[in-house]
C-alpha cells in the first residue's frame, strides 16, 4: 500500500484540479434550464425524505402487529395497524409519483443542456480561427467535446441528482441509527472507504486513457466514414479498398476495445473486494443488533427498524460514492469541452475599427508579406508583394503550390501574416472590422460547399444577411449559367439539392460549381475573387461563361484564380506567380511576346488542346 500512496495522491491532486470544472458545468445546467432546474431540486429534496417517512413507520408498525397478535386480533390493536400500514402506503406511492414527476422533469432539463452546450459547441467551431483547423490537436479537442456532448450533460445531471436526493436521505437514515449506537455511521462510512479508493482510482484511468485514445478512435471515425460516405463509395469499389479500410478499422476497434475491457476487469474486481468488506462490516452490526434482541434490551420493531435503516445507509453510501465518482468522471471530461470552449482566435476585430471603403479607389496592395501555415515546414510567401488595381479584373496563374489561393485566405483574413501588411485603398485589413471586411468581398473559393438545400437556397446563401429576392437569385443564376442547370429540376429554384434528404437532386461537379458561382454573383460586394471558376467547364461553355462575367464584374475589382490561361487571357493584367513570388505581369499578349513562364505553358496549353 506504502508504494501506491504516491500515485494515489498524484491522481487525487490532478482529479481536484480537474473538479475547478465542476461549478462551470453546473453554470451550464442553471443557464440552460433555470426554471426546470429549480422544480428539479425540489423534487430531488422531496423524494429524498419520503424513505425517512417510511423506515419511521416501520417501527410502530411492526410493534402494532405484535400487540394486535397477543390480543387476539381486537379491532382497536388492528385499525392502529391498519392506519401506520395506510401512512406507509401513502409515502411509498408519494415516492412513486414524486419519481416519474422528476423523471418528466430531468428529461425536459437534459433536453435544454444539451441544447444549450451543443450551440456552444457550434459557436466556438464558427469563430475559432481557420488556423485551428490546421492542427490535429485541434481536432482532438472537437472529437471529445462533441463525444461527450451527446451524453455528459445527462450523466452530470444524474450525478447531481443522485448526490442531493440520497445525501438527503442518507442524512436522515443516520439520524435514525444514531439511538441505536453512535459507532454505526462511523462504521457505515469506514466500510465504503475501499469503494470510495476505487471509484477515484479508475475515473481518472478513464479519463487519462481517453485522452491517450483519443488520435485512434478519431481514426476509426475517419475509417467508418470511408466506408459509409458517398464521396468515397465510387474509388472503394474500383481499387478493390473495400477490405483494406475495414482492416484497419477492425484491428483499432479492437486495440480499443482490448483497452476498454482491461479497465473494466480492474474496476470490478476492485469493487468485488469492497463489497465483500461492506458485507463483513454489514453482518457484524445485524449480529450485534439480534444479540440485542434476543436479550431483550430492543423490540422486533426496533430490530426491523434498525435492520431497514442499516440497509438503506449501506446501499445509500455506496450509491453516493457512485454518484460521486460519476460526478467527478463527468467532471474531468466536461473539461474537455472547456477546454475547447476556451481556445481563444488570434485573428480579432480591433479596438477601435476603421470604416472599410465600399468601393475601392486605389485597389488591393500585398506589402513585404512572409506567411507560412501552422505546423508547416515550408514558407508559403516570402517577403511577397503585388498590387491589384481597383476596378479591373486581374488573373493570377501559377503552377499548384505558387501560394495562389494563400493571397484568397488572407485577403479574408482566415489566417494573418507573420510578417508585412496587405491594404485596401491603402487601409491595413487589420485595422478593420472583420465583419465589414468580408461583407466587402464575393469570393468562390476551389472547393465550394454543396448545400443540400433548395436551389434558390443554394444561391441566397451568397448574401444570406440581405435575404435576396426571387429576381436577384435568378439574374445571379443566369449570369453563373446555372439558370440552364435549375431550369432541369422538376421543381426548379424549389427543388431540394444533394443525397442527404428525400427526393433530393445530385448534380455534377460542373453543375455544383455553377450554382456556387452563383452564391458568389448574388453577393454585390465591391471585390469579387474567383477561384478556378472554369475548372469544370468545357472550352465551349467557358467562352460563353467569360463572355457573362465580363458584364458582371463590370465596376467592381474582379481577381481571376485559374490554371486556365484561356481564362486568363481575357483579363486586363495577368500576375504569374512560382514559389511564392510574382514573377512576371501584364497583358496576355504582352506575356506571351516575353517568351517567359506564361508563353511557354500558353504554347503547352494551346499543343494540349
Amino acid at each position: 500500500m506504502a508504494e501506491r500512496s504516491p500515485w494515489l495522491a498524484s491522481k487525487l491532486r490532478y482529479g481536484t484540479a480537474q473538479l475547478r470544472y465542476l461549478p462551470r458545468a453546473v453554470g451550464l445546467v442553471w443557464a440552460a434550464a433555470r426554471g426546470w432546474t429549480a422544480a428539479w431540486v425540489a423534487l430531488l429534496v422531496t423524494q429524498g425524505l419520503v424513505p425517512l417517512a417510511v423506515v419511521c413507520l416501520t417501527r410502530p408498525l411492526v410493534d402494532g402487529l405484535v400487540a394486535a397478535v397477543r390480543t387476539g386480533g381486537e379491532w382497536p390493536a388492528v385499525r392502529g395497524v391498519l392506519v401506520l400500514a395506510g401512512l406507509m402506503a401513502a409515502a411509498l406511492l408519494l415516492g412513486e409519483a414524486l419519481r416519474v414527476a422528476a423523471g418528466w422533469v430531468r428529461a425536459n432539463q437534459s433536453e435544454l443542456v444539451q441544447d444549450h452546450i451543443n450551440g456552444l459547441i457550434h459557436r466556438q467551431s464558427v469563430v475559432a480561427d481557420l488556423a485551428f483547423y490546421d492542427s490535429p490537436d485541434f481536432y482532438d479537442h472537437l472529437h471529445r467535446a462533441r463525444a461527450e456532448a451527446s451524453y455528459r450533460p445527462i450523466a452530470l445531471l444524474e450525478s447531481l441528482g443522485g448526490l442531493l436526493q440520497n445525501g438527503v436521505t442518507l442524512a436522515a437514515m443516520l439520524a435514525v441509527l444514531v439511538p441505536f449506537g453512535a459507532w454505526l455511521p462511523a462504521a457505515l462510512f469506514l466500510s465504503t472507504l475501499p469503494a470510495l479508493w476505487v471509484v477515484l482510482r479508475y475515473a481518472v484511468r478513464q479519463h487519462q486513457w481517453r485522452l491517450r485514445s483519443t488520435a485512434a478512435e478519431r481514426r476509426t471515425w475517419y475509417y467508418d466514414w470511408l466506408l459509409t460516405s458517398r464521396e468515397c463509395a465510387q474509388e472503394l469499389r474500383l481499387f478493390g479498398l473495400g477490405e483494406r479500410f475495414q482492416s484497419a478499422y477492425r484491428s483499432l476497434r479492437r486495440q480499443l476495445r482490448d483497452e476498454k475491457v482491461a479497465l473494466a476487469k480492474g474496476q470490478s474486481l476492485g469493487e468485488l473486494a469492497a463489497s465483500i468488506l461492506a458485507l463483513c462490516v454489514t453482518g457484524a452490526s445485524l449480529l450485534w443488533m439480534l444479540w440485542r434482541t434476543v436479550r431483550g434490551q430492543v423490540s422486533l420493531g426496533a430490530l426491523a427498524q434498525f435492520s431497514q435503516a442499516f440497509q438503506q445507509g449501506l446501499r445509500l453510501m455506496r450509491t453516493l460514492l457512485e454518484d460521486a465518482g460519476q460526478l467527478y468522471q463527468n467532471s474531468l471530461f466536461l473539461g474537455n469541452l472547456f477546454e475547447f470552449l476556451a481556445l481563444e482566435p488570434e485573428v480579432l476585430d480591433p479596438p477601435h475599427p476603421q470604416a472599410a471603403p465600399e468601393f475601392l479607389q486605389e485597389g488591393v496592395r500585398f506589402e513585404g508579406v512572409t506567411f507560412r501555415y501552422p505546423g508547416a515546414g515550408r514558407t508559403t510567401l516570402s517577403n511577397f508583394n503585388l498590387t491589384i488595381p481597383a476596378g479591373r479584373i486581374t488573373a493570377i496563374v501559377g503552377p499548384n503550390g505558387a501560394g495562389k489561393s494563400t493571397l484568397v485566405k488572407l485577403l479574408c483574413r482566415f489566417y494573418d501574416p507573420q510578417e508585412g501588411r496587405l491594404k485596401l485603398d491603402g487601409r491595413d485589413i487589420r485595422e478593420l472590422s472583420l465583419d465589414e471586411l468580408r461583407r466587402r468581398l464575393a469570393v468562390l473559393f476551389q472547393e465550394p460547399v454543396r448545400y443540400n438545400a433548395t436551389a434558390a437556397e443554394n444561391v441566397a446563401l451568397g448574401d444570406a444577411s440581405r435575404a435576396p429576392v426571387k429576381l436577384e437569385i435568378q439574374a445571379a443564376a443566369q449570369a453563373a449559367g446555372a439558370d440552364e442547370v435549375v431550369a432541369r429540376l422538376p421543381q426548379g429554384y424549389d427543388h431540394l439539392l444533394g443525397r442527404y434528404f428525400e427526393d433530393g437532386a445530385e448534380l455534377s461537379a460542373g453543375e455544383w460549381q455553377r450554382l456556387a458561382l452563383a452564391r458568389a454573383f448574388v453577393r454585390r460586394a465591391p471585390i469579387l475573387i474567383l477561384d478556378e471558376p472554369t475548372g469544370n467547364m468545357d472550352p465551349w461553355a467557358e467562352a460563353e461563361w467569360l463572355e457573362r462575367f465580363r458584364a458582371q464584374a463590370r465596376g467592381r475589382t474582379a481577381i481571376l484564380i485559374t490554371h486556365r490561361l484561356t481564362t486568363a487571357m481575357r483579363a486586363d493584367i495577368i500576375f504569374v506567380m512560382a514559389e511564392g513570388q510574382v514573377v512576371e505581369s501584364g497583358s496576355h499578349e504582352e506575356l506571351v511576346a516575353r517568351g517567359g513562364l506564361y508563353a511557354r505553358s500558353w504554347s503547352e496549353e494551346a499543343l494540349s488542346a
